[in-house]
Protein backbone atom coordinates (compact mmCIF):
# COMPACT_ATOMS: atom_id res chain seq x y z
CA UNK A 1 0.00 0.00 0.00
CA UNK A 2 1.20 3.24 -0.81
CA UNK A 3 0.15 6.70 0.59
CA UNK A 4 -0.85 8.86 -2.33
CA UNK A 5 -1.54 12.66 -2.40
CA UNK A 6 -3.48 14.24 -5.29
CA UNK A 7 -3.55 17.73 -5.85
CA UNK A 8 -6.28 18.94 -7.94
CA UNK A 9 -9.93 16.99 -7.61
CA UNK A 10 -10.92 17.91 -11.40
CA UNK A 11 -11.62 15.33 -13.48
CA UNK A 12 -8.14 13.73 -13.93
CA UNK A 13 -7.50 14.26 -10.21
CA UNK A 14 -10.75 12.49 -8.67
CA UNK A 15 -10.64 9.74 -10.92
CA UNK A 16 -7.16 8.70 -10.28
CA UNK A 17 -7.61 9.05 -6.76
CA UNK A 18 -10.72 7.23 -6.40
CA UNK A 19 -9.04 4.40 -8.46
CA UNK A 20 -6.00 4.35 -6.85
CA UNK A 21 -7.53 4.04 -3.59
CA UNK A 22 -9.82 1.07 -5.26
CA UNK A 23 -6.54 -0.88 -5.64
CA UNK A 24 -5.80 -0.82 -2.01
CA UNK A 25 -3.63 2.52 -1.28
CA UNK A 26 -4.25 5.02 0.90
CA UNK A 27 -5.61 8.53 -0.86
CA UNK A 28 -5.82 11.96 0.02
CA UNK A 29 -7.23 14.24 -2.84
CA UNK A 30 -6.56 17.75 -2.09
CA UNK A 31 -8.58 20.44 -3.82
CA UNK A 32 -8.65 24.15 -3.32
CA UNK A 33 -12.61 24.51 -3.97
CA UNK A 34 -14.15 23.87 -0.45
CA UNK A 35 -17.56 23.56 -1.83
CA UNK A 36 -16.21 20.58 -4.18
CA UNK A 37 -14.77 19.13 -1.01
CA UNK A 38 -17.71 19.28 1.25
CA UNK A 39 -19.85 17.66 -1.95
CA UNK A 40 -17.57 15.03 -1.98
CA UNK A 41 -17.20 14.32 1.50
CA UNK A 42 -21.07 14.33 1.47
CA UNK A 43 -21.13 11.59 -1.31
CA UNK A 44 -21.60 13.46 -3.98
CA UNK A 45 -19.75 13.40 -7.59
CA UNK A 46 -19.53 16.48 -9.27
CA UNK A 47 -19.29 14.97 -12.44
CA UNK A 48 -21.14 12.70 -14.28
CA UNK A 49 -18.79 9.62 -15.15
CA UNK A 50 -20.55 6.33 -15.13
CA UNK A 51 -19.01 4.07 -11.94
CA UNK A 52 -16.91 6.76 -10.13
CA UNK A 53 -19.51 7.28 -7.78
CA UNK A 54 -19.41 3.69 -6.49
CA UNK A 55 -16.02 4.14 -6.65
CA UNK A 56 -16.03 6.93 -4.46
CA UNK A 57 -18.49 5.86 -1.69
CA UNK A 58 -16.93 2.59 -1.55
CA UNK A 59 -13.09 3.25 -0.83
CA UNK A 60 -14.35 6.68 1.40
CA UNK A 61 -16.20 4.12 3.18
CA UNK A 62 -13.17 1.50 3.88
CA UNK A 63 -10.69 4.55 5.00
CA UNK A 64 -8.74 4.64 2.12
CA UNK A 65 -10.08 7.81 0.26
CA UNK A 66 -10.14 11.16 1.73
CA UNK A 67 -10.49 14.68 0.83
CA UNK A 68 -9.28 17.83 1.96
CA UNK A 69 -8.05 21.59 1.24
CA UNK A 70 -4.91 21.70 2.46
CA UNK A 71 -1.90 21.04 0.08
CA UNK A 72 0.79 20.86 3.54
CA UNK A 73 -1.76 18.09 5.26
CA UNK A 74 -1.76 16.22 1.96
CA UNK A 75 2.42 16.34 1.62
CA UNK A 76 2.40 15.36 5.17
CA UNK A 77 0.39 12.50 4.44
CA UNK A 78 1.82 11.08 1.60
CA UNK A 79 5.03 9.95 -0.61
CA UNK A 80 4.00 9.88 -3.93
CA UNK A 81 2.21 13.37 -4.52
CA UNK A 82 0.58 13.89 -8.10
CA UNK A 83 -0.17 16.96 -9.43
CA UNK A 84 -2.97 17.08 -11.51
CA UNK A 85 -4.54 20.76 -11.33
CA UNK A 86 -5.97 22.71 -14.77
CA UNK A 87 -3.31 23.87 -17.15
CA UNK A 88 -5.73 25.82 -19.57
CA UNK A 89 -4.82 27.09 -22.70
CA UNK A 90 -4.17 30.50 -22.76
CA UNK A 91 -4.91 33.16 -26.13
CA UNK A 92 -1.85 32.00 -27.69
CA UNK A 93 -2.41 28.60 -27.61
CA UNK A 94 0.33 27.89 -24.78
CA UNK A 95 -0.56 26.07 -21.48
CA UNK A 96 -1.29 28.06 -18.15
CA UNK A 97 0.88 26.42 -15.99
CA UNK A 98 0.96 29.08 -12.70
CA UNK A 99 -1.24 26.65 -10.78
CA UNK A 100 1.34 24.01 -11.50
CA UNK A 101 4.15 26.69 -10.52
CA UNK A 102 2.36 27.37 -7.14
CA UNK A 103 1.23 24.17 -6.54
CA UNK A 104 5.34 22.80 -6.72
CA UNK A 105 6.63 25.60 -4.49
CA UNK A 106 4.30 24.81 -2.00
CA UNK A 107 4.83 20.99 -2.18
CA UNK A 108 8.86 21.87 -1.57
CA UNK A 109 8.19 24.55 1.26
CA UNK A 110 5.99 21.55 3.04
CA UNK A 111 8.08 18.46 2.72
CA UNK A 112 10.23 17.72 5.56
CA UNK A 113 11.11 14.09 3.71
CA UNK A 114 11.48 12.10 0.35
CA UNK A 115 8.52 12.92 -1.79
CA UNK A 116 8.12 11.25 -5.23
CA UNK A 117 6.42 14.47 -7.13
CA UNK A 118 4.75 12.93 -10.37
CA UNK A 119 2.99 15.67 -13.28
CA UNK A 120 -0.11 14.06 -14.13
CA UNK A 121 -1.36 16.96 -15.43
CA UNK A 122 -0.86 17.74 -19.48
CA UNK A 123 2.22 19.51 -19.48
CA UNK A 124 4.55 21.03 -22.04
CA UNK A 125 7.59 19.20 -22.44
CA UNK A 126 10.35 20.47 -20.25
CA UNK A 127 7.41 21.55 -17.29
CA UNK A 128 9.09 18.65 -15.26
CA UNK A 129 12.36 20.40 -15.77
CA UNK A 130 10.87 23.93 -14.22
CA UNK A 131 9.33 21.59 -11.46
CA UNK A 132 12.25 20.35 -10.14
CA UNK A 133 13.79 23.53 -10.48
CA UNK A 134 10.88 25.04 -7.89
CA UNK A 135 11.27 22.81 -5.80
CA UNK A 136 15.11 22.68 -5.51
CA UNK A 137 14.53 26.28 -5.24
CA UNK A 138 12.34 26.33 -2.32
CA UNK A 139 13.20 22.75 -0.69
CA UNK A 140 13.87 24.44 2.74
CA UNK A 141 14.87 21.52 4.49
CA UNK A 142 16.87 20.32 1.31
CA UNK A 143 15.36 16.86 1.59
CA UNK A 144 15.61 14.33 -1.11
CA UNK A 145 12.80 14.19 -3.83
CA UNK A 146 12.51 13.05 -7.57
CA UNK A 147 10.05 14.20 -10.37
CA UNK A 148 8.32 12.38 -12.32
CA UNK A 149 5.69 12.60 -15.32
CA UNK A 150 2.98 10.08 -15.43
CA UNK A 151 0.45 11.46 -18.47
CA UNK A 152 -3.22 10.35 -18.09
CA UNK A 153 -4.66 8.85 -21.62
CA UNK A 154 -8.58 8.82 -20.13
CA UNK A 155 -11.89 8.87 -21.95
CA UNK A 156 -14.54 10.98 -20.75
CA UNK A 157 -17.66 8.35 -20.63
CA UNK A 158 -14.99 5.79 -20.06
CA UNK A 159 -12.25 7.34 -17.88
CA UNK A 160 -12.59 3.77 -14.97
CA UNK A 161 -12.86 1.32 -17.23
CA UNK A 162 -9.25 2.99 -18.85
CA UNK A 163 -7.63 3.57 -15.40
CA UNK A 164 -8.09 0.54 -14.02
CA UNK A 165 -7.51 -1.58 -17.66
CA UNK A 166 -5.17 1.02 -19.43
CA UNK A 167 -3.16 0.09 -23.03
CA UNK A 168 -0.41 0.92 -21.13
CA UNK A 169 0.93 3.11 -18.55
CA UNK A 170 4.03 5.57 -19.00
CA UNK A 171 5.89 6.62 -16.48
CA UNK A 172 8.51 9.37 -17.67
CA UNK A 173 11.64 9.13 -14.93
CA UNK A 174 15.29 9.77 -14.11
CA UNK A 175 16.14 7.64 -11.25
CA UNK A 176 15.55 3.95 -10.29
CA UNK A 177 14.02 5.03 -7.27
CA UNK A 178 11.32 6.48 -8.90
CA UNK A 179 10.32 3.93 -11.50
CA UNK A 180 10.53 1.52 -8.72
CA UNK A 181 7.70 3.21 -6.50
CA UNK A 182 5.78 3.84 -9.73
CA UNK A 183 5.27 0.18 -10.66
CA UNK A 184 4.64 -0.68 -7.09
CA UNK A 185 1.96 1.69 -7.26
CA UNK A 186 0.80 0.64 -11.11
CA UNK A 187 1.25 -3.12 -10.27
CA UNK A 188 -2.55 -4.29 -9.41
CA UNK A 189 -3.21 -3.05 -12.56
CA UNK A 190 -0.59 -5.71 -14.47
CA UNK A 191 -0.37 -3.66 -17.56
CA UNK A 192 2.10 -3.10 -19.58
CA UNK A 193 4.43 0.10 -18.21
CA UNK A 194 6.42 1.91 -20.56
CA UNK A 195 9.19 3.51 -18.89
CA UNK A 196 10.69 6.94 -20.42
CA UNK A 197 13.28 10.02 -19.85
CA UNK A 198 10.33 12.76 -18.39
CA UNK A 199 10.57 14.47 -21.34
CA UNK A 200 9.24 12.01 -23.61
CA UNK A 201 6.33 10.59 -21.34
CA UNK A 202 5.43 14.01 -21.40
CA UNK A 203 5.55 14.58 -25.62
CA UNK A 204 3.91 10.81 -25.42
CA UNK A 205 0.75 12.40 -23.96
CA UNK A 206 0.54 15.48 -26.59
CA UNK A 207 1.95 13.10 -29.66
CA UNK A 208 -1.02 10.45 -28.67
CA UNK A 209 -4.00 12.96 -28.50
CA UNK A 210 -3.26 15.15 -31.91
CA UNK A 211 -2.94 12.17 -33.56
CA UNK A 212 -6.28 10.82 -32.84
CA UNK A 213 -7.19 14.68 -33.26
CA UNK A 214 -5.57 14.06 -36.74
CA UNK A 215 -7.73 10.60 -37.46
CA UNK A 216 -10.76 12.75 -36.87
CA UNK A 217 -10.50 15.40 -39.20
CA UNK A 218 -8.83 12.80 -41.74
CA UNK A 219 -12.50 11.10 -41.68
CA UNK A 220 -13.95 14.41 -41.69
CA UNK A 221 -12.36 15.34 -45.01
CA UNK A 222 -13.00 12.17 -46.16
CA UNK A 223 -16.56 12.74 -45.58
CA UNK A 224 -16.30 16.04 -47.70
CA UNK A 225 -15.06 13.95 -50.97
CA UNK A 226 -17.97 11.13 -50.56
CA UNK A 227 -20.24 13.47 -50.72
CA UNK A 228 -19.18 15.27 -53.73
CA UNK A 229 -18.64 11.86 -55.28
CA UNK A 230 -21.23 9.57 -54.01
CA UNK A 231 -19.78 6.99 -51.63
CA UNK A 232 -20.80 6.71 -48.14
CA UNK A 233 -17.79 7.65 -45.94
CA UNK A 234 -19.19 5.01 -43.31
CA UNK A 235 -18.29 2.23 -45.75
CA UNK A 236 -15.17 4.02 -46.51
CA UNK A 237 -13.80 3.99 -43.26
CA UNK A 238 -15.08 0.61 -42.57
CA UNK A 239 -12.90 -0.64 -45.22
CA UNK A 240 -9.73 1.32 -43.96
CA UNK A 241 -10.36 0.48 -40.19
CA UNK A 242 -10.22 -3.05 -41.16
CA UNK A 243 -5.97 -2.97 -41.55
CA UNK A 244 -4.62 -3.37 -38.22
CA UNK A 245 -2.09 -0.50 -39.26
CA UNK A 246 -5.48 1.62 -38.99
CA UNK A 247 -7.83 0.61 -36.97
CA UNK A 248 -11.29 1.48 -36.37
CA UNK A 249 -11.25 3.33 -33.78
CA UNK A 250 -11.34 7.59 -34.10
CA UNK A 251 -12.01 7.36 -37.62
CA UNK A 252 -15.89 8.18 -37.78
CA UNK A 253 -16.86 11.36 -39.94
CA UNK A 254 -19.31 13.92 -37.49
CA UNK A 255 -19.01 17.06 -36.67
CA UNK A 256 -15.37 17.55 -35.16
CA UNK A 257 -13.76 17.13 -32.13
CA UNK A 258 -14.37 18.81 -29.17
CA UNK A 259 -14.42 18.34 -25.18
CA UNK A 260 -11.51 19.46 -22.57
CA UNK A 261 -8.36 17.58 -24.55
CA UNK A 262 -8.26 17.63 -28.06
CA UNK A 263 -8.99 21.24 -28.92
CA UNK A 264 -6.36 22.31 -26.24
CA UNK A 265 -3.78 19.56 -26.75
CA UNK A 266 -3.29 20.18 -30.46
CA UNK A 267 -3.49 24.21 -29.69
CA UNK A 268 -0.57 23.82 -26.73
CA UNK A 269 1.33 20.92 -29.35
CA UNK A 270 1.26 23.68 -32.44
CA UNK A 271 2.96 26.02 -30.05
CA UNK A 272 5.36 23.62 -28.18
CA UNK A 273 6.89 22.71 -31.74
CA UNK A 274 7.05 26.14 -33.22
CA UNK A 275 8.86 27.54 -29.45
CA UNK A 276 11.09 24.38 -30.67
CA UNK A 277 11.45 25.59 -33.66
CA UNK A 278 9.28 23.09 -36.05
CA UNK A 279 6.30 24.60 -37.78
CA UNK A 280 3.78 21.77 -37.15
CA UNK A 281 1.41 22.50 -40.13
CA UNK A 282 0.28 19.37 -40.55
CA UNK A 283 -1.87 19.77 -37.17
CA UNK A 284 -2.76 23.70 -38.30
CA UNK A 285 -4.52 21.41 -41.05
CA UNK A 286 -6.56 19.01 -38.43
CA UNK A 287 -7.31 22.71 -36.56
CA UNK A 288 -8.70 23.96 -39.61
CA UNK A 289 -11.05 21.04 -40.80
CA UNK A 290 -12.20 20.68 -37.20
CA UNK A 291 -13.03 23.97 -37.22
CA UNK A 292 -14.56 24.30 -40.38
CA UNK A 293 -17.30 20.90 -40.02
CA UNK A 294 -18.86 23.07 -37.27
CA UNK A 295 -20.06 25.66 -40.32
CA UNK A 296 -20.27 22.84 -42.77
CA UNK A 297 -22.70 20.91 -40.69
CA UNK A 298 -24.89 24.57 -39.71
CA UNK A 299 -25.18 25.28 -43.84
CA UNK A 300 -26.41 21.40 -44.18
CA UNK A 301 -29.06 22.59 -41.98
CA UNK A 302 -29.95 25.78 -43.50
CA UNK A 303 -29.72 24.16 -47.15
CA UNK A 304 -31.99 21.66 -45.85
CA UNK A 305 -34.42 23.86 -44.59
CA UNK A 306 -33.96 26.42 -46.98
CA UNK A 307 -34.83 29.42 -44.53
CA UNK A 308 -33.83 29.28 -40.82
CA UNK A 309 -35.31 32.53 -39.40
CA UNK A 310 -38.41 31.60 -37.23
CA UNK A 311 -38.21 27.99 -37.68
CA UNK A 312 -38.07 25.55 -34.53
CA UNK A 313 -35.11 23.08 -34.51
CA UNK A 314 -34.57 20.71 -31.84
CA UNK A 315 -31.20 19.89 -30.60
CA UNK A 316 -30.54 15.86 -29.61
CA UNK A 317 -27.06 15.78 -27.85
CA UNK A 318 -25.69 18.85 -25.95
CA UNK A 319 -22.59 17.28 -24.70
CA UNK A 320 -19.28 16.88 -26.79
CA UNK A 321 -19.57 13.12 -26.62
CA UNK A 322 -22.35 10.43 -24.94
CA UNK A 323 -21.65 9.22 -21.34
CA UNK A 324 -20.65 12.66 -19.96
CA UNK A 325 -21.84 16.17 -18.90
CA UNK A 326 -18.48 18.11 -20.32
CA UNK A 327 -19.72 20.22 -22.75
CA UNK A 328 -16.21 22.38 -22.67
CA UNK A 329 -15.40 23.26 -26.48
CA UNK A 330 -18.72 20.85 -27.34
CA UNK A 331 -19.57 21.20 -30.59
CA UNK A 332 -23.43 21.91 -30.23
CA UNK A 333 -22.13 25.47 -28.42
CA UNK A 334 -21.21 26.91 -31.93
CA UNK A 335 -24.32 25.50 -33.97
CA UNK A 336 -26.69 26.82 -31.15
CA UNK A 337 -25.18 30.21 -31.66
CA UNK A 338 -24.87 30.08 -35.32
CA UNK A 339 -28.56 28.91 -35.41
CA UNK A 340 -29.70 31.65 -33.03
CA UNK A 341 -27.87 33.96 -34.93
CA UNK A 342 -29.75 33.26 -37.94
CA UNK A 343 -33.08 33.30 -36.08
CA UNK A 344 -34.32 29.99 -35.31
CA UNK A 345 -35.56 29.04 -32.19
CA UNK A 346 -33.70 26.00 -30.03
CA UNK A 347 -35.20 23.62 -28.03
CA UNK A 348 -32.80 21.00 -26.90
CA UNK A 349 -32.63 18.16 -24.32
CA UNK A 350 -29.07 15.88 -23.36
CA UNK A 351 -29.68 12.90 -20.82
CA UNK A 352 -26.66 14.12 -18.67
CA UNK A 353 -25.63 17.68 -19.25
CA UNK A 354 -28.53 19.52 -18.89
CA UNK A 355 -27.72 20.88 -15.78
CA UNK A 356 -24.06 22.54 -17.25
CA UNK A 357 -26.26 23.20 -19.92
CA UNK A 358 -28.69 25.77 -18.53
CA UNK A 359 -25.44 27.60 -16.91
CA UNK A 360 -23.94 27.80 -20.84
CA UNK A 361 -26.96 28.07 -22.74
CA UNK A 362 -28.98 31.45 -22.90
CA UNK A 363 -32.64 31.51 -25.05
CA UNK A 364 -32.92 27.58 -25.29
CA UNK A 365 -36.04 25.79 -24.58
CA UNK A 366 -34.70 23.06 -22.38
CA UNK A 367 -36.97 19.79 -22.30
CA UNK A 368 -37.20 16.26 -20.45
CA UNK A 369 -36.89 14.07 -23.39
CA UNK A 370 -36.13 13.68 -27.18
CA UNK A 371 -40.26 13.27 -27.67
CA UNK A 372 -40.54 16.37 -26.08
CA UNK A 373 -38.06 18.24 -28.33
CA UNK A 374 -39.86 16.81 -31.69
CA UNK A 375 -43.19 18.30 -30.57
CA UNK A 376 -43.73 21.08 -32.89
CA UNK A 377 -40.36 21.28 -34.72
CA UNK A 378 -39.40 21.71 -37.92
CA UNK A 379 -36.05 19.81 -38.21
CA UNK A 380 -34.65 17.63 -35.29
CA UNK A 381 -30.49 17.80 -35.19
CA UNK A 382 -28.55 15.06 -33.81
CA UNK A 383 -25.14 16.42 -31.88
CA UNK A 384 -24.09 13.87 -29.75
CA UNK A 385 -24.33 10.00 -30.60
CA UNK A 386 -26.31 8.76 -27.07
CA UNK A 387 -27.44 5.31 -27.18
CA UNK A 388 -31.02 6.65 -26.42
CA UNK A 389 -31.13 8.40 -29.34
CA UNK A 390 -30.44 5.51 -31.91
CA UNK A 391 -33.59 3.51 -30.07
CA UNK A 392 -36.27 6.66 -30.56
CA UNK A 393 -39.57 5.79 -32.22
CA UNK A 394 -39.56 7.39 -35.43
CA UNK A 395 -43.01 6.89 -35.52
CA UNK A 396 -43.86 8.98 -32.75
CA UNK A 397 -41.38 11.71 -33.19
CA UNK A 398 -43.22 11.91 -36.99
CA UNK A 399 -46.70 12.39 -35.58
CA UNK A 400 -44.91 15.11 -33.32
CA UNK A 401 -43.06 17.41 -35.60
CA UNK A 402 -44.24 20.30 -37.80
CA UNK A 403 -41.77 18.67 -40.90
CA UNK A 404 -40.55 15.49 -40.41
CA UNK A 405 -36.87 16.70 -40.97
CA UNK A 406 -33.99 14.66 -39.66
CA UNK A 407 -29.79 15.97 -39.53
CA UNK A 408 -27.82 13.56 -38.62
CA UNK A 409 -24.38 14.88 -37.45
CA UNK A 410 -23.23 11.68 -35.75
CA UNK A 411 -24.41 8.91 -38.34
CA UNK A 412 -26.30 7.29 -35.63
CA UNK A 413 -29.03 6.21 -37.84
CA UNK A 414 -30.14 3.92 -40.57
CA UNK A 415 -30.91 6.21 -43.79
CA UNK A 416 -33.14 3.91 -45.50
CA UNK A 417 -35.41 3.01 -42.84
CA UNK A 418 -35.55 6.87 -41.70
CA UNK A 419 -36.79 7.43 -45.09
CA UNK A 420 -39.04 4.77 -45.10
CA UNK A 421 -41.22 6.17 -42.67
CA UNK A 422 -41.64 9.55 -44.58
CA UNK A 423 -38.91 11.72 -42.97
CA UNK A 424 -36.23 14.09 -45.06
CA UNK A 425 -32.94 13.21 -43.61
CA UNK A 426 -29.36 14.24 -44.21
CA UNK A 427 -26.05 13.00 -42.43
CA UNK A 428 -22.49 13.36 -42.56
CA UNK A 429 -20.34 11.92 -45.81
CA UNK A 430 -23.13 9.44 -47.30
Amino acid sequence: MKKVCIIGAGYVGLVTGACLADMKHRVICVDSDLEKVKMLRRGNVPIYEPGLDEIIRRNVKAGRLSFGTSIPQGVASSEIIFIAVSTPPKADGTADLSSVAIVARTVAETMDGYRLIVDKSTVPVKTGEKVAETIKRYNRKNVDFDIASNPEFLREGSAVDDTMHPDRIVIGVSSKRAEKLLKELYAPLKAPVIVTDIKSAEIIKHASNSFLALKISFANALAQICEMSGANVMEVVEGMGLDRRIGRAFLSAGIGYGGSCFPKDVAAFIKISEELGYNFELLKIVEKINREQRGRFVKKIEETLWIVKDKVIGILGLAFKPNTDDMRSAPSLDIIAELQREGATIKAYDPKAMGVARKVLRGVKFCRNAYEVARGCDALVIVTEWDEFKQMSLDRLRALMTHPIIVDGRNILDPEKVKEKGFIYKSIGR
